[in-house]
């Protein structure tokens, strides 16, 4: 392991464990080509059954090429760590825009979202260079409430965690368990303080929960509206004597800029979905605060470590990398997720595996939250500085305040005095209207892509491709925390959402294999290619899932016998494959248990949410569906909680899902019995071993759907 230091972070090259992958991918690569040849040659010599041989070399070649393309992210694995008092006085520091979005308050609960409003004003950054903008797609009257008693609140909050040094800064998290670790060896004064603050706090929420249903006061999505933006904090300071002596300490006192903005949404007008919410804050802020990097977070990750802004900028102020460095990525972490993770909610594989080995390529992917983004990288490429000033109202729209912003740090009419005049809150509702992107290039060479719903991947892809980079950074402590799903519904409705999103990226002209290629290394077009042809893993299952039972079930043998030496290839596959995967997970920290249920569901999903996802881009091909954007539900039920957290697997709700899975085991269940029936007769059992082997782990790692059939039987 190879340590680089630079004056503001360090890098380590994990050399073992790249090394330790080649040779893997040497012996694994060999026993492939042995497997193929084996296939291939006796399809051409005869004497095999045509049509299922045909259909199993299939299954083989897709998962042959979508292992191949997974090589990539195990050439050359890194970890990063930040060092960010080393940076330099906060006069230095540059200005930070904090984009939240939410949609619907009855999915995304809207206490939760001010929780996570509260952490980002809350940071350890200076407040006259931070601004927090929400953006509403639902346009409910609850969610502006909300936010203006959350600016309320946050008046005592964010002084109480500055001047105590208060790391968990989320308030829900801070008086929940999450905190008890801040509250011991504390002093009188800060007990009493802390008191009248959880005072303060039950009182906001009880408040914002009340508000819903009186007034005109509703959790009601609007979807046919005027655009609204109101800066709910116009005068950045908010004086309060924090000291006997009367003295004011300005840094303890100052407060960011806090804005909502619910543009305007139309029938008869593309809205654009979460990428058209993230170009309207764009917009909106680049004529208010103009802050020259951009925090994105889903309204339920909150900000869990406030130092994060700094960590990123000891990166993004580097100057052996700033000019060509996009943006800072976290990991998603998830402060729900059992010890059991039965639905991967903590997706090991992709940020303990994937992500290092993207960021020692030329860095990882957008995830979608959690990212440092500089605001410039999304108008230009990193070698055409003035790029955006040819024709500029031609791609960004005829505002004459928003094109002044695109070479400026910031806009006069935000300093603290002044506060935001009424002109610009009338200019910023203009930017946020449906028309404004009419004739302009929002959503294609400018800003975040409208080519695809998985807006965050897709333009992160495409920054790559015009060069930029990006890097990696998973400190101990995790700067964001979030809430994964509990449940197999939302579990399978957001896999659906991303093989959809993925499957149609590498179908489309954009793909990593023909677009990537020609723009960015192999190895990171590979890494990209993994991502987007992942779906295409559901048609590899159902083939094995289903064509050596029905052979097993007519006494066809699709396999050589135990006895061959050309058992040997399938067997040495198989075990390669588990060791590999078994490998990751257990020098990443987790256990045998976690590799069982990352394999188990796999299989699962690999049958309902990817194969609804690939079943979703044939319909929008074909012009059966349009693009619909699915809410992932953020309100947890406390008896599903309690399940998950006993490992038990939820259905209710997922019954459209479970059909093509409930097939498939049920399917293996007659196959395994008829199968295993008959070779006790014919005594055949060797010839037929890995097809009985196939069936019987098809069955294993489906228990939790005959487990379901046998209760819901019950019920």
């Amino acid at each position: 392991m190879a340590t680089t230091t630079t004056t503001l972070h360090t890098y380590k090259v994990h050399h073992a464990r790249a090394t330790t992958n080649k040779l893997h991918f040497l012996l694994h690569f060999t026993a492939v080509l042995s497997l193929l040849y084996y296939r291939i040659s006796h399809l051409f010599n005869g004497g095999v059954p045509s049509l299922p041989w045909c259909l199993l070399t299939t299954a083989e070649l897709i998962f042959t090429f979508l292992w191949f393309l997974s090589q990539a992210f195990r050439w050359g694995p890194l970890t990063r760590t930040a060092y960010p008092e080393k940076l330099s006085g906060n006069s230095e520091l540059p200005g930070v825009d904090v984009f939240i979005c939410t949609a619907d308050p009855k999915k995304e609960p809207t206490v939760e979202v001010m929780n996570t409003v509260l952490s980002a004003m809350a940071l350890d950054y200076p407040p006259e260079k931070l601004a927090v903008y929400l953006s509403d797609d639902g346009g409910s009257p609850l969610t502006l409430y909300a936010m203006k008693a959350a600016r309320e609140f946050a008046r005592c909050w964010i002084p109480f965690c500055r001047k105590y040094g208060i790391k968990s800064r989320c308030p829900d998290a801070y008086f929940s368990a999450f905190g008890d670790e801040e509250r011991v060896l504390r002093s009188d004064e800060f007990r009493a303080e802390e008191e009248h603050i959880k005072s303060a706090y039950e009182l906001f929420k009880k408040n914002v929960e009340k508000a819903n249903g009186r007034d005109g006061i509703d959790d009601s999505v609007v979807n046919d509206r005027p655009p609204c933006v109101e800066a709910c904090s116009k005068q950045l300071w908010v004086i309060i004597d924090n000291t006997e002596d009367g003295v004011k300490n300005n840094y303890q006192t100052k407060m960011p800029l806090l804005v909502y903005v619910a543009r305007e949404k139309r029938p008869s007008h593309p809205h654009r979905f979460k990428a058209g919410a993230l170009n309207a804050l764009l917009r909106v802020s680049g004529i208010m605060s103009n802050g020259p990097y951009v925090l994105v977070l889903d309204c339920d990750m909150y900000c869990n470590d406030p130092t994060s802004a700094r960590q990123s900028m000891c990166f993004h102020l580097d100057p052996q990398m700033s000019r060509s460095l996009a943006f800072v990525q976290y990991p998603q972490v998830f402060h729900n997720v059992s010890k059991n993770d039965i639905y991967d909610g903590q997706a090991r594989s992709a940020y303990m595996t994937l992500w290092q080995g993207m960021d020692g390529l030329r860095g990882p992917v957008f995830t979608g939250t959690g990212y440092y983004l500089k605001r410039k990288a999304l108008y230009q490429s990193p070698n055409q500085d003035d790029a955006i000033l040819q024709e500029p109202k031609k791609s960004f729209g005829l505002s004459s305040e928003f094109i002044a912003s695109l070479n400026t740090c910031k806009v006069q009419d935000t300093n603290a005095k002044g506060g935001i005049s009424d002109a610009i809150l009338e200019e910023a509702r203009n930017l946020a209207t449906c028309t404004f992107e009419k004739g302009t290039k929002w959503g294609q060479e400018a800003s975040y892509s409208y080519d695809s719903l998985l807006e965050s991947t897709f333009t992160g892809y495409l920054l790559h491709c015009k060069g930029w980079r990006s890097v990696y950074l998973y400190p101990k402590r995790p700067c964001f925390l979030g809430c994964a799903t509990v449940d197999m519904k939302d579990a399978s409705v957001q896999q659906m959402k991303w093989s959809s999103g993925l499957l149609q990226i590498a179908l489309s002209r954009f793909s990593p294999i023909t677009y990537g290629m020609s723009r960015m290394s192999i190895l990171q077009s590979m890494c990209y290619g993994t991502f987007t042809f992942s779906p295409l893993y559901t048609i590899a299952f159902l083939l094995y899932g289903t064509i050596p039972q029905l052979c097993l079930l007519t006494g066809i043998p699709l396999y050589p016998k135990v006895s061959n030496p050309w058992f040997a290839v399938f067997a040495s596959l198989y075990v390669s494959s588990i060791c590999q995967h078994l490998y990751e997970v257990l020098s990443s920290g987790g256990s045998v248990r976690t590799w069982w249920n990352e394999h188990r569901i796999w299989m699962i999903q690999s049958v309902t949410g990817i194969l609804f996802g690939c079943l979703d881009v044939i319909s929008k091909w074909l012009g059966i569906t349009k693009a619909n954007f699915r809410l992932t539900n953020k309100a947890i039920d406390k008896e599903k909680l309690k399940k998950y957290e006993k490992g038990k697997f939820d259905f209710q709700g997922a019954e459209m899902f479970m059909v093509p899975l409930t097939i498939l085991v049920l399917w293996n269940v007659v196959c395994f019995i008829g199968g295993v029936k008959m070779l006790v007769f014919e005594r055949n059992f060797e010839e037929m071993f890995v097809q009985v082997f196939m069936s019987s782990m098809i069955l294993v790692l489906g228990y939790p759907v005959l487990e379901g059939l046998v209760q819901r039987k019950g019920r």
